[in-house]
């Protein structure tokens, strides 16, 4: 008896959405892109909490439901940080370390390592200590805990894929491509930072 497959989506959808997407990016690209990252920072926090809860309940441990006031503090980290300051920041790149200088990759990697990658981690505990409306002890605190660890780990992990994305992806994509990253990223901070 033969059997007949169907499709499990629907391409015609996905190109739709894609076009739709260049779309608003050539036309609002910095929206754009601080909508997705604060889509994509929500996701990477959820993540993070599923994986938190299956981990409980595998050690028998209660486990607690989805805490939506941390998922709206990384949307709006997303949201109003990551996404504004990855768009200019990889646009300001271009303009100092353009690609007809030798260099140009190493300076970059460089750039985005050993300056961007600490500040910006930083300015992630920095604000979503105020999210949390904790005061400056807390923030105190959690540098000294985890600032240290998450920055290596950052340095570990980040480096083979900005290592691409600064160099190999065009410009306009590279936030979105930092985002596919930071969806996983952003569910170890949040484990890191508890």
């Amino acid at each position: 008896m033969p059997v007949q497959s169907l499709p499990a989506r629907d391409a015609s959808t996905h190109y739709r959405l894609l076009q739709q997407y260049l779309f608003l990016l050539k036309k609002y690209p910095i929206l754009t892109k601080s909508v997705t990252s604060g889509i994509l920072s929500t996701l990477g926090n959820l993540l993070s909490q599923v994986l938190e809860a299956r981990k409980k309940a595998k050690n028998g441990a209660p486990v607690d439901e989805i805490d939506t006031a941390a998922a709206t503090r990384y949307a709006l980290y997303g949201l109003f940080i990551t996404g504004p300051v990855s768009h200019y920041f990889y646009q300001l790149m271009e303009l100092w370390m353009p690609t007809t200088d030798p260099f140009c990759i190493v300076k970059r990697l460089l750039l985005d390592r050993l300056i961007f990658a600490p500040g910006f981690l930083l300015i992630f505990y920095f604000v979503m200590n105020i999210l949390e409306a904790k005061g400056w002890g807390d923030f105190e605190k959690k540098m000294s805990a985890s600032y240290w660890t998450a920055l290596k780990m950052n340095w570990k992990v980040w480096t083979p894929f900005q290592f691409i994305n600064i160099n190999f992806v065009p410009v306009e994509f590279r936030v979105l491509f930092a985002n596919m990253v930071a969806l996983f990223w952003y569910a170890y901070l949040a484990s890191v930072r508890k």
